[in-house]
């Protein structure tokens, strides 16, 4: 064998017990930080039977708390995705001043704590608000209100969409749109039938990020709820007052609910993935 065959032999073995090792490492360490905390959550949850667990999880201050976060949640969404469209169109198709202000605005909810955000708003809409005559004169609502809750939850994921859209509206750049408004489509014409297509696997994955966040955000709608059992408490503030109430099991009851979807979206967010990575390779 010669010196530069055995060379790239023991680099090739080296490699390969390398891949190994991150491999294992790997393994191991989701095993422990992630697998094992939601089996041991489960398998509390069920500790006192099925029966048990059917009774907390479809109580009616569970199934407010559900409706609260779903309500939140699909608002949230909406918003953001109406936000974002139009956010990362106009930062990807025009040139104008304050571009880089614009896309560091839409970043401020990842800098920012959540329950500074909640903060903001008592400070913006509570009793020591600039805008709270406003609102008691019209008898509008929003601190330890529903309104708030949602505020607070488009807040958390004000960025998810338009900063998963603007990437690929970058790299798909403006020749196709050019060459459609040049033949003399509209605006609307050209979004729909040729930007739209471009980003529809983005946009999705976007979303699912977006209702991802939504469903599990505790800082900001803890602050803003007020913690009022039945009325403005989602299921993570839910889980928080079973816990602090020594209901253990009740808790992980409650939580498992959002286990459950955390999983549900994740299968849903790979098989996105897979279809946009299918899609790009034809």
């Amino acid at each position: 064998m010669s010196k530069a065959n055995y060379k790239n032999g023991q680099k090739n073995k080296n490699s390969d017990i390398t891949k190994v090792i991150l491999i294992v490492i790997s393994i191991v360490f989701i095993i422990v930080m992630l697998v094992i905390p939601i089996v041991a959550s489960i398998i509390y949850a069920l500790q006192d039977g099925m029966e048990r667990y059917l009774r907390v999880v479809t109580n009616k201050y569970t199934l407010k708390a559900l409706k609260l976060t779903i309500i939140a949640t699909v608002s949230a969404v909406a918003i953001n995705t109406f936000f974002g469209l139009f956010a990362a169109w106009t930062i990807t198709k025009f040139k104008f001043r304050g571009k880089q202000l614009l896309m560091t605005l839409i970043d401020i909810p990842f800098a920012i704590s959540p329950v500074i955000a909640g903060l903001v708003f008592i400070l913006t809409f509570g009793r020591i608000g600039w805008a709270y005559d406003f609102l008691q004169k019209y008898d509008i609502k929003i601190v330890f209100a529903v309104p708030g809750i949602i505020l607070a939850t488009v807040f958390v994921t004000f960025a998810f969409v338009s900063r998963e859209i603007i990437p690929v509206l970058n790299a798909q750049g403006k020749d196709e749109e050019e060459a459609a408004a040049l033949m003399g489509a509209s605006g609307f014409k050209i979004f729909t039938k040729i930007t739209l297509p471009n980003i529809k696997w983005a946009l999705i994955y976007g979303i699912i990020l977006c209702i991802a966040r939504a469903m599990g955000e505790f800082g900001a709608v803890s602050v803003i709820s007020g913690h009022l059992r039945g009325k403005t408490n989602t299921l993570p503030l839910h889980v928080e007052v079973l816990y602090n109430e020594f209901k253990l099991t009740d808790a992980f009851a409650v939580s498992s609910i959002l286990i459950i979807i955390a999983v549900i979206i994740l299968i849903i967010r790979n098989i996105v993935e897979y279809k946009a990575k299918k899609a790009g390779e034809r």
